[in-house]
């Protein structure tokens, strides 16, 4: 299953790396781009923003 991801805060980062543990494809954004690139090494797609 794919997922979006919006919000890679204290509570997000950790949920959306649970969800790539399980095996869900993970797309992700957060305006911190040092977040969004910790969810990235651990597999998840990085979402562009306009």
């Amino acid at each position: 299953m794919k997922i979006g991801f919006i919000g890679l805060g204290i509570m997000g980062k950790p949920m959306a790396k649970n969800l790539l543990k399980a095996g869900h494809e993970v797309v992700c954004f957060d305006v911190n781009k040092d977040n969004v690139e910790n969810v990235v090494a651990a597999g998840a797609s990085a979402a562009a923003s306009s």
